[in-house]
This record gives structure tokens, C-alpha cells and sequence, in this order.
């Protein structure tokens, strides 16, 4: 089901933008995440940008928010870890607060609020999965065991494979997302630009970033 089967929610509007970015002001950082999800079992990752400076070794610029994935049929088991906070889906230009379970079966992405202060702190994805084995959102046929994309920081932070990340920013390449891929093409292994390059042919044909790899 996609997200724009859905009605309800609060639509927001491109004034309200600014707004909404402040209320992230106070997220976590990839060390906060890990220490309140230290223990479950679920195979979750840090995503998007701070997956890459995490693979980098260091903060490479400042970042909006974290987003964190993790599969989809496990997702109760972060929710209850976390059961202090207020659960918000997100989708189609709209959130959900303390989305039903509808909402959430039809979306894929939820915000973590603190009911307290408002403030949001951690944008959960939730990912289709089979079993042991992470789906690709933009392109089920791309599957792979959750063993081999994700890898861990000296300090045990989990974050999904550089090549993966920059397969997802391919996709509307803002100038965050080009540097993002500037920084870290050159440090990808030969393997793994290999598998960059691939997927990109696959699920975005004639990128302009294969040319560079």
C-alpha cells in the first residue's frame, strides 16, 4: 500500500518547513541511538548521511537528522524499547501522530517525538525484509543477507554499507548528496564501487555518478 492511498494526517506545507526543521534541533546522535537500542535484536543500522561519516571515521558536516532502518515485521521491538516516546508516521507530505497501525502498515517512514517537548528526535525506516534478508525499497529485486550491509564502527555502531547509502541519495542528488559522494568515492574499495555502479545501472540507468566510478 503507498502512501498516498492514505487521508488524514497533518499536511505540511512548504511554510512550515523551517518550522518543522527546528523541532529536530535536538535529535540524537549515532551514540545516543546505540546506547537506548544496545541489546535487541533486531538488525538495525544508521542511514543516509551520518552512515556515511560513520564509515568515514569522522563528522564531515552538520546533519538535519538521523535516520536509522530496521525491518519492518521486527519494528515492535524498537517501538516497546523506546515506549516512552510518541510514534509519528511520515508520507505523501503528511504525518500521522501516534499513527494507528493502518497508517503504519501503509507507510514506511515514522519519527520518533518526544510527547513532553514536541521536539523529534530519530526517523525510524521501516524496510520490507524476508526474514534474514534486507529488501531495497527502490527495487525489490536487489536483496541482500542483513550480515553483509551493515558493518560496525570501533565502538560498535551499527550503519549500513557506503554503496548502499549512496544508492539512495542517487535518487535526487541535492548538493548535500554530491558532496556526500565526492567525499566518499574515494574511499570506496574497487569491490564496492563495483557494486555501486551496478545498482545504479539497475535502479537509475544513465546516473551521471557512473560516470565517475
Amino acid at each position: 500500500m503507498s502512501d498516498q492511498l492514505l487521508s488524514g494526517g497533518i499536511e505540511v506545507s512548504p511554510g512550515d518547513v523551517e518550522a518543522l526543521e527546528a523541532r529536530w534541533a535536538e535529535c540524537w546522535t549515532p551514540q545516543d541511538v546505540a546506547r537506548r537500542l544496545a541489546g535487541v535484536s533486531v538488525p538495525w543500522y544508521v542511514a543516509a548521511g551520518w552512515a556515511l561519516d560513520l564509515f568515514r571515521g569522522s563528522q564531515t558536516r552538520e546533519h538535519h537528522d538521523i535516520e536509522i532502518g530496521v525491518p519492518r515485521g521486527q519494528f515492535q521491538e524498537i517501538r516497546e524499547r523506546l515506549a516512552e516516546f510518541a510514534f509519528d508516521a511520515v508520507g505523501d507530505a503528511r504525518i500521522w501522530e501516534s499513527a494507528t497501525p493502518h497508517v503504519l502498515t501503509a507507510t514506511h517512514q515514522t519519527w520518533l517525538r518526544d510527547p513532553a517537548t514536541g521536539r523529534y528526535l530519530l526517523d525510524v525506516f521501516r524496510e520490507p525484509h524476508d526474514g534474514d534478508v534486507w529488501i531495497c525499497r527502490r527495487d525489490e529485486t536487489v536483496r541482500r543477507p542483513y550480515t553483509e550491509i551493515i558493518r560496525h564502527t570501533p565502538d560498535r555502531i551499527p550503519y549500513l554499507v557506503p554503496e548502499l547509502v549512496l544508492l539512495f541519495k542517487a535518487k535526487h542528488v541535492r548538493p548535500k548528496d554530491q558532496a556526500d559522494f565526492d567525499g566518499t568515492l574515494p574511499l570506496l574499495t574497487p569491490t564496492q564501487r563495483q557494486v555501486l555502479s551496478r545498482l545504479l545501472a539497475q535502479v537509475h540507468p544513465g546516473h551521471a555518478w557512473l560516470a565517475a566510478l
